[in-house]
């Protein structure tokens, strides 16, 4: 099995719209603090790559403790 490219170049906006839908729900789109609608947009629109994207919350966020909450749901990333 092939995988698809998820380069701006090889996908539409459709299928990018789709991609981030579906990696949202993965992780229940929930960072505290991060709108992870908008974080996207411009991977969306085809203005960034969304390794770009990623590359550059992981450098804003890196090192961010979490407070442990037993009851709340895990939040993006795994976290």
């Amino acid at each position: 099995m092939t995988k698809k490219s998820l380069l701006i170049k090889d996908t539409t906006v459709d299928e990018r719209m789709a991609i981030v839908k579906e990696s949202l729900n993965f992780c229940d789109g929930d960072c505290d603090g991060v709108d992870m609608d908008d974080m996207y947009d411009d991977y969306i629109f085809g203005r960034r790559e969304l390794a770009d994207i990623n590359l550059e919350f992981s450098r804003k966020h890196a090192g961010e403790v979490v407070p442990n909450r037993p009851s709340a749901p895990r939040g993006c990333m795994g976290r």
